[in-house]
């Protein structure tokens, strides 16, 4: 026992009635009955509730005392009366009845209550972290997050890879999202950039001859934040193999995060063999390469129903002459819905920028016929044939909609997901992870009109290395691979590219020269030209795998001290204006932008 406690306020158990003890920890609830005054004293494993009774002398400071002050209570172990047990804390069936306390920490009126999981403005939140990582829900969601770091750890040394740690400061890339840049004192004029990831560090330390390479990495972007990814940092798995293929990669992968959301989730998984989706499907079918595979809803391409003489909605008709597609979504038997729902479908598409969704529902009388607004523009051979395309049938509604390629798949995406929410039919309880497969090596960027990489600009291109089509880039497919677990992207790998000649020709392709490449990649490149064995990796972000299994919708949920939408951490004032002897030393001047 030391000087502070006997016990932690989750101890406690019947069999310690009658026992002294002293205990510390943060007054989370007072309730006063007048004669008798009940504390819920709390640590970080739990709570134990405390009673004194109006005769003892420290009933009236305790009374009068703030809630979340630090107190250390001497006392004896008391039964719980078999009505008054708590079944909902693990010392719920005794308390302590206090003869003495002494106050350890004061606490100030508090800004926000710490008691509740009540929702409060981000901004309170966050310049009050630490008392908003004090309340129940987000204090539990740390334990988590500690508790599953820990044990991908241990897996991944049974899986026989070693931690090594990559450095922090570094050269800037100029893929990717925009460096945090770092001035050095030692070198005038000169950047450090904090990693965006330890990509070529990690394929050097396979160069270097390591077989298996993991760390827990932060990585630093200037990026704009979301629900699912924090501005600033972020943690990841970042792992790498040598003498592996893609499959090699997977296996690992999948039975790592099998074993991880099996611990720490009662929700079951859809299948422990993740299923592997081109990324040109997963655009098709789901209009996103991020889809959610709850959801049973497929888009499909009906743009050649629109090509036919017995079809006579012209709007669309128009629009697939002119290059656009047509594509649907097939609910199955929709026949009693209200008009109202798909009324409803069709003006939401509207307000999300789309130009509305078209619908019918498909009916059966001497010949196949279809009911709704554009129902009476379609044949009843042109109905069999689109039945026949999306495998429709009769008692089920069509949702259509017509437009360039981006565009379309951007609003059917939103539009699978809508209505699948409406009618109910996206399982909560299910974890369901899938392969992003068969990326195109490049792409052509829409403002510039420029060939660049579309994914990681070290990926080994697909197929037979002498026999790659150069002059027709957008044809090429890379060993890249995404890994998405109900609609949210975990991870983005690759097999590598360690061939310097075809690395060089690559980035031609892009526009670097031999030179620039030289330049930008000298240690990556270099490194390659002294033996590299063919490697690959991925690197599964931690802090979207603790979001959903803690079934949060918010990052910051899962993350110690986040920043708020504009990349400000409230609480410590970062980031901060510096002082002249701090920039002199740098040898900057600043010239901000009025």
């Amino acid at each position: 026992m030391n000087k502070y406690r006997s016990h932690t306020c989750n101890d406690l158990r019947k069999n310690d009635v009658g026992n002294k003890v002293l205990i510390s920890g943060w007054i989370n609830k007072k309730r006063d009955h007048g004669n008798l005054l009940f504390i819920d004293l709390r640590d970080n494993y739990g709570i134990t509730q405390c009673i004194i009774e109006k005769e003892n002398k420290n009933f009236i400071n305790l009374e009068k005392i703030q809630l979340e002050t630090v107190i250390q209570i001497e006392g004896l172990v008391v039964d719980r009366s078999k009505e008054t047990i708590n079944k909902d804390i693990d010392s719920g069936e005794i308390e302590v009845s206090i003869k003495n306390f002494k106050v350890l920490g004061a606490c100030k009126e508090l800004p926000m209550p710490v008691f509740s999981d009540q929702e409060y403005a981000e901004e309170i939140r966050l310049k009050y972290r630490f008392l908003d990582l004090r309340r129940k829900k987000i204090h539990e969601n740390m334990i988590l997050r500690s508790n599953v770091i820990s044990f991908i750890r241990s897996e991944m040394n049974k899986l026989g890879f070693l931690e090594f740690q990559t450095p922090i400061l570094t050269s800037s890339s100029p893929e990717g999202a925009r460096d945090f840049l770092v001035p050095s004192r030692l070198n005038p004029g000169k950047f450090y950039a904090l990693p965006q990831a330890p990509q070529q560090f990690k394929q050097l330390i396979m160069v270097s001859g390591f077989d298996k390479y993991f760390q827990i990495a932060p990585c630093f972007r200037d990026e704009d934040a979301r629900a699912d990814r924090s501005p600033g940092e972020f943690y990841q798995l970042d792992l790498e193999m040598s003498f592996v293929e893609q499959e090699d990669v997977f296996n690992v992968v999948e039975q790592l995060l099998v074993n991880t959301f099996k611990k720490f989730s009662k929700q079951k998984l859809m299948l422990e063999k993740f299923p592997k989706i081109s990324y040109a499907d997963a655009l098709l079918k789901y209009g996103t390469d991020k889809p959610d595979l709850r959801n049973p809803l497929i888009i499909n391409d009906i743009t050649e129903i629109f090509s036919r003489e017995d079809v006579s909605f012209e709007i669309f008709k128009k629009l697939v002459k002119s290059g656009s597609k047509a594509r649907c979504i097939v609910t199955k038997n929709t026949k009693d819905k209200p008009r109202s729902f798909f009324d409803n479908i069709d003006k939401w598409a509207k307000n999300e920028g789309g130009s509305g969704l078209a619908y019918f529902t498909i009916e059966e009388g001497k010949e196949i016929s279809a009911k709704g607004p554009i129902g009476k523009f379609f044949s009843s051979d042109s109905l069999n044939e689109m039945m026949k395309i999306t495998g429709a049938e009769v008692g089920d509604s069509v949702f259509l909609a017509c437009g360039k390629q981006q565009e379309l798949e951007r609003i059917t995406s939103l539009a699978r997901d809508k209505i699948a929410k409406d009618l109910n039919l996206i399982d909560e309880n299910i974890f369901a992870f899938c392969w992003i497969v068969d990326y195109p090596m490049f792409e052509i960027d829409e403002q510039t009109k420029k060939i660049g990489f579309s994914h990681n600009p070290f990926s080994m291109p697909q197929g037979d290395i002498d026999k790659i089509d150069f002059k027709n880039p957008l044809n090429i497919l890379a060993y890249q691979y995404d890994i998405v677990c109900n609609g949210i992207e975990l991870s983005s790998g690759a097999i590598r590219n360690h061939i310097p000649e075809l690395m060089y020709k690559l980035f031609s392709i892009a526009g670097y020269d031999k030179k620039q490449v030289d330049e930008k990649f000298s240690g990556m490149i270099n490194a390659l030209s002294y033996g590299a064995p063919p490697h690959g990796g991925i690197a599964p972000g931690i802090d979207r795998i603790v979001m959903l299994l803690a079934n949060e919708k918010n990052i910051r949920e899962v993350t110690m001290f986040p920043m708020n939408q504009n990349a400000q951490d409230l609480m410590m004032n970062a980031p901060s204006i510096v002082d002249e002897n701090q920039l002199r030393e740098l040898n900057l001047t600043l010239k901000l932008k009025k």
